[in-house]
């Protein structure tokens, strides 16, 4: 039998019941830091023209001011993961959100490129440090497997409303003050978001078996060196893919990272097999606890529809139809009202199984792909195509995006939430970024082709690719997800019992050695 994890959090054990109202100021904080870091992002879309015209950017410039944070954030989720697991989550969680507030401020005085770029994979590593710990917090604030599942789905809604009102409120920023006000609004919420954690987060929930032991035992349960690589690996890999849209794929900057972080990331997963398991920052039989692995293949989805609709029609809609970017926000409406309504599902995935809900999703969002690849390249367009298209996909993907959620915490240990949710932020924002990468390739080629950027035929091959992506995920799930766990507890840290533990040679031999000296000990002497 597996001894517990160093990081084996009070949920394993016996959850604090806290007050409702404690618990819902409680999930507002956390939602609240989902809203930043995700506005944090949408907003500067909006921003972006007048900074390359304040700042003099170059367009592989304007693209590190998005590509930057992507970086940053997705490249450390997994050490504030482990941080949050094996320390305290409270600490990281207030940390991350207060690193965001003094950021942002330096950056709303910034008017150069190179500094702001330097601020904005800063803000990153913030916003990295908020997920995990905000996770494993609410995890702990809410044990009750239904509760559990509509405060993840509210947690999950408020980055994805936040998507389309970061769109909305950087564009009235830039149209009515200017655009330093899209960072400084972010450290006015922030900053007395994080005084608030402070006295309202109690002390005791975010308490692990780990506290309790040596800062020595803690520093080696990190798994630095396994972290480390793997954040190398991950910073090289987003930043090949990210590059290679705009110095070509052929390149020395895109093919020298990207072979190294391959290389790297194969020197983890074999690190992580040598490793004792209660220290390794993602033990092997992670992939093997139920759907885990498939549930991770399907986060790679959402963000990425959601990316490639935002950065298509606002360069379409303000540099093609000449839109205000006002305008343009107003007319993604639809998205934010259809994800924030799907947002409330989360307790569906107690009474159907999130296999089903899951491929419903997948399917809006493929009716929703083709509509976009169909019409969408004329203002007249925008009712009988874009409209629906938005309402549907959006809904489909938050759908995907909740359940996918939900099931992937209830595939794992409670003791696991930190890292968990690190692998599931981290797979939403690897699948953005790559797909990203890989759609703006492909509207670029099409376009020197046929007619240039005025054209929307570019933008039309980039939706039968998300089609042809998604066709790949339905198929996926409907093969490999297994329905026999649904709405089962959550596997204990280290329980030799659960589904999600394979038995080794060596397992059953011990096994059957105890039993048979359990037998002797019976026998009359």
């Amino acid at each position: 039998m597996l001894p517990p994890s160093p990081a084996e959090t009070v949920v394993d054990h016996e959850p604090h019941i806290y007050s409702r109202t404690r618990r819902l100021i409680l999930l507002f904080l956390f939602c609240l830091a989902q809203f930043l870091d995700s506005f944090n992002n949408s907003a500067l879309f909006s921003a972006i023209p007048a900074l390359e015209v304040s700042m003099g950017m170059t367009e592989s410039q304007s693209t590190w001011i998005i590509s930057g944070f992507q970086l940053t954030f997705a490249s450390f989720l997994l050490i504030s993961g482990r941080i949050s697991d094996v320390y305290n989550p409270k600490t990281a969680f207030v940390g991350g959100v207060s690193g965001l507030a003094v950021i942002s401020l330096c950056a709303g005085f910034v008017n150069d490129t190179i500094p702001l770029i330097v601020l904005r994979a800063l803000t990153g590593i913030a916003s990295s440090m908020t997920i995990p710990s905000a996770l494993t917090l609410l995890v702990n604030v809410f044990p009750d497997p239904l509760e559990q599942a509509r405060a993840i789905g509210l947690f999950g809604g408020c980055g994805c409303v936040a998507n389309v009102l970061g769109l909305m409120i950087g564009a009235m920023f830039v149209e009515w003050t200017s655009y330093h006000f899209v960072f400084w609004f972010v450290t006015i919420v922030a900053t007395p978001a994080a005084l608030a954690c402070v006295f309202v987060i109690p002390p005791e929930i975010s308490k692990t078996k780990g506290n309790l032991e040596p800062a020595g035992a803690k520093w080696k349960s990190l798994d630095l060196l396994g972290i480390t690589i793997l954040t190398a690996a991950l910073i090289l890999f987003i930043f090949a893919v990210t590059s290679g849209s705009t110095d070509g794929w052929a390149s020395v900057m895109v093919l020298v990272p990207l072979i190294i972080s391959i290389v790297m990331v194969i020197g983890f997963f074999c690190w992580e097999t040598i490793i004792p398991v209660d220290t390794a920052a993602i033990p092997p039989r992670t992939w093997f606890y139920h759907n885990f692995s498939v549930l991770f293949g399907v986060a790679l989805f959402p963000f990425l529809w959601w990316s490639t609709v935002f950065s298509i029609f606002t360069t379409l809609w303000q540099n093609v139809f000449e839109w205000s970017a006002i305008s343009s926000a107003v007319h993604m409406l639809p998205i934010g009202v259809a994800a924030f309504a799907i947002s409330f599902t989360g307790p569906l995935s107690r009474i159907f199984s999130p296999k089903w809900i899951i491929l419903t999703g997948l399917s809006l969002c493929m009716v929703a792909t083709v509509l976009l690849a169909l019409g969408g390249g004329k203002p007249e367009e925008y009712w009988p195509y874009i409209f629906p298209a938005f309402f549907v996909g959006s809904a489909g993907a938050m759908l995907t995006y909740t359940h996918t959620n939900i099931a992937i915490f209830q595939a794992a240990p409670s003791s696991m939430a930190g890292t968990v949710g690190a692998i599931f932020n981290g797979a939403l924002q690897f699948g953005s970024a790559i797909g990203l990468a890989g759609v703006s390739s492909i509207e670029t080629s099409v376009e020197a082709r046929h007619g240039g950027s005025h054209e929307y035929s570019g933008r039309a091959a980039t939706f039968w690719f998300l089609f042809a992506i998604m066709s790949i995920e339905f198929i996926s799930v409907s093969i490999f997800y297994d329905r026999s766990t649904d709405h089962k507890p959550q596997p204990k840290h280290g329980d030799p019992g659960t589904p999600a533990r394979r038995s080794t040679d060596s397992d059953e031999k011990i096994n059957d050695a105890i039993i048979e000296k359990a037998d002797l000990a019976d026998l009359p002497v």
